[in-house]
């Protein structure tokens, strides 16, 4: 089997096992960093020029993309010259570090624990800790919905996507994936402070999650009677609703999990105070309860381990 492929597999166990240790420095904080200083930096030349705001986007983008794919691809370029149980080691821990499976389950059972244990205020800034929305004004099914929401848009750009470029290029092509999608998360929205200098990681980011969003949708679909939820419905709605959202990829995923849980995601959001008009997805067969933010969960896992098993089988040799 390709080493590549071995340690991503082992990169997946340690991430089932040990989630985002708290002690280690996590390479997507230090992206974050990086993307901050070079927006900063690109504001401090461009000013308020739209035109200029825009050239600065690609270089933010191009600068990140370079210095952190070409960083990993050192890295294990010289481990694999020590020998091959130094690569197949430091490669395991690189793709661990960029795999989110135990981490998204914890920190949305965060919010369930709050729902079900602590104030309405509690809940509220759980679920601030895993969404971009504005939580504050948010009610027991608002902060549930929510829940559910980033586990399912999460299972792609934070599971399946970035188990798929590691699958093809091993752990450099994997932080190329992140360090966009990071850049996306922080840079990459249509208000007045962002449109422009956002722009060329949003647009990059659609593109490359493109193929893996469907992918984790389809995964999904054929995970949910594993997960004891409804594969049926979960495939009319991602053909139905998989498209229902601002971006091209996002509803992917959030159609096929409204399918599966019986329930109605998205619609109408506030981000930074403003309301941001959405179409919903899904059927409303049922109000949404707390309880869904355990299964979304299970679905979540179920879907990982079903990826993790093909590309494990397909490399084979």
């Amino acid at each position: 089997m390709n080493l590549h492929i071995l340690a991503l597999g082992a990169g997946f166990v340690l991430d089932l096992i040990l989630g985002d240790p708290r002690w280690m420095i996590h390479p997507v904080c230090l992206m974050g960093k990086t993307i901050a200083w070079a927006e900063k930096t690109v504001r401090n030349i461009a000013g308020n020029d739209k035109k200029k705001l825009l050239a600065g986007s690609w270089l933010l983008c191009a600068g990140n993309v370079i210095f952190w794919t070409g960083l990993a691809y050192l890295v294990c370029g010289m481990l694999y010259r020590i020998g091959p149980a130094a690569g197949l080691a430091g490669e395991s821990l690189l793709c661990w570090q960029l795999l989110a499976v135990k981490g998204l389950k914890s920190e949305s059972m965060k919010v369930y624990e709050a729902l079900k244990q602590g104030t309405i205020e509690d809940a509220r800034y759980a679920v601030s800790m895993i969404v971009g929305r504005d939580t504050q004004s948010l009610d027991e099914k608002g902060v549930t919905k929510a829940a559910v929401e980033t586990v399912a848009e999460n299972l792609s750009d934070g599971v399946i996507a970035p188990l798929l470029f590691m699958a093809v290029g091993g752990a450099p092509l994997g932080y190329l994936y992140k360090v966009v999608n990071t850049m996306d998360s922080m840079v990459g929205y249509k208000d007045e402070k962002y449109l422009y200098i956002g722009r060329i990681p949003a647009k990059l980011d659609d593109v490359l999650n493109f193929i893996p969003a469907r992918i984790s949708a389809l995964l999904m679909i054929l995970a949910a009677p594993a997960a004891g939820l409804n594969g049926r419905d979960a495939f009319a709605m991602w053909r139905r609703d998989g498209r229902n959202h601002a971006s091209p990829n996002s509803a992917q995923t959030e159609a096929a999990a409204a399918g599966a849980l019986g329930v109605q995601l998205a619609g109408d959001a506030y981000y930074f105070g403003k309301l941001y008009k959405k179409l919903t997805i899904g059927d409303k067969k049922r109000e949404i309860e707390i309880e869904d933010i355990k299964r979304i969960n299970r679905l979540l896992y179920i879907t990982a381990m079903a990826a993790m098993a093909i590309v494990l089988a397909a490399g084979i040799k």
